[in-house]
């Protein structure tokens, strides 16, 4: 019969068992292990980029900065930086342990004449590398030279009435509310001591303290005028009003000039609020009157320079 013919009418012959691979291919079915992690991947660190550059743009991500300082305790040592004000702190006595000096630092007159201070008073000598004053004026300005000084020793609120007393005049005391930059403290330091304040007084919370800050700023005056610090500014105020003293509170939103308070020559407690928010609720309430400077062209003063002209007005009619 020819090929591609009809069936021969035999059954076809059954097909066996094809043959194994012989284990060839056994490692293709093993399992590959753990799935990786992402950040393991090939694609990770480009995908993780696009992603951040996204973000950035949509400015709805926070780049992480630096770690959060830890608070300085109130017992730790502070520190003052920077040539001039270095020298001027220790020129006014202002109390201090240590001078530390930056290794090969480019002397001047300034730095000769704050060694041989501190050598007269006593002082230890460290010299330091750049990197340590850098931590130890917490990225300040030092300019190769810190000077230690111990933590400041708070007075009582009545020593400042005290202090008055023994001098035979008028008391005339600054009180600060929530005043938190110690550059202000500084620089109201300083008006307070040119125009014949008898001290300073802070609260002990939410505001600025006599720091390396405040000293700086201040250029030594800290060193000749006593700041005193109350738990509770408001009860302090009260208790000062119950010693005979008259309370000023200075804010822009006051009804009176500073220039008409006929209160000037009396006892007095003048207190500067904060730039921008002024005196708290509870401080005002214990104000005899609430004045302001007259001002133009500027929507508030800051605070250090508001104190300077609030303490002038009192300076000028006292002298009248």
């Amino acid at each position: 019969m020819a090929a591609g013919g009809r069936a021969s009418g035999r059954p076809a012959k059954k097909k066996g068992p094809a043959k194994g691979t012989g284990g060839q291919n056994r490692r293709s079915l093993e399992g590959r292990g753990a799935t990786p992690p992402a950040e393991a991947r090939h694609w990770y660190k480009d995908k993780a980029r696009e992603e951040r550059v996204a973000r950035e743009e949509r400015g709805g991500a926070r780049r992480p900065g630096p770690a959060r300082p830890q608070r300085r305790s109130e017992d730790a040592p502070d520190y003052i930086g920077g040539r001039n004000p270095v020298l001027e702190a220790l020129q006014a006595g202002v109390p201090a342990s240590v001078l530390h000096v930056a290794q090969r630092i480019d002397n001047d007159d300034r730095v000769r004449d704050s060694i041989k201070i501190a050598a007269e008073r006593g002082i230890a000598l460290l010299e330091a590398s750049r990197d340590k004053l850098d931590r130890l004026t917490e990225g300040g300005v030092h300019q190769g030279v810190a000077l230690q000084i111990p933590p400041y020793d708070y007075a009582h609120p009545s020593e400042l009435v005290e202090l008055a007393q023994d001098a035979a005049e008028a008391p005339l005391i600054v009180a600060l509310d929530s005043v938190t930059d110690p550059r202000n403290l500084g620089a109201i330091a300083r008006s307070a001591t040119a125009f014949g304040a008898h001290g300073l007084l802070i609260p002990s919370r939410r505001a600025a303290g006599v720091t390396g800050g405040a000293w700086k700023t201040s250029a030594g005056t800290l060193a000749n005028l006593r700041v005193a610090r109350a738990s509770n500014l408001t009860a302090a105020l009260r208790e000062y009003r119950d010693a005979g003293l008259f309370v000023v509170g200075l804010d822009g939103a006051g009804k009176t000039d500073i220039g008409d308070v006929d209160l000037l020559t009396e006892p007095l407690v003048v207190v500067v609020g904060s730039e921008g928010k002024g005196l708290s609720r509870l401080v005002r309430e214990q104000c005899d009157v609430v004045t302001r400077i007259p001002i133009q062209a500027a929507e508030s003063l800051n605070a250090g320079v508001a104190a300077g002209v609030a303490l002038y007005e009192v300076a000028r009619h006292r002298r009248l």
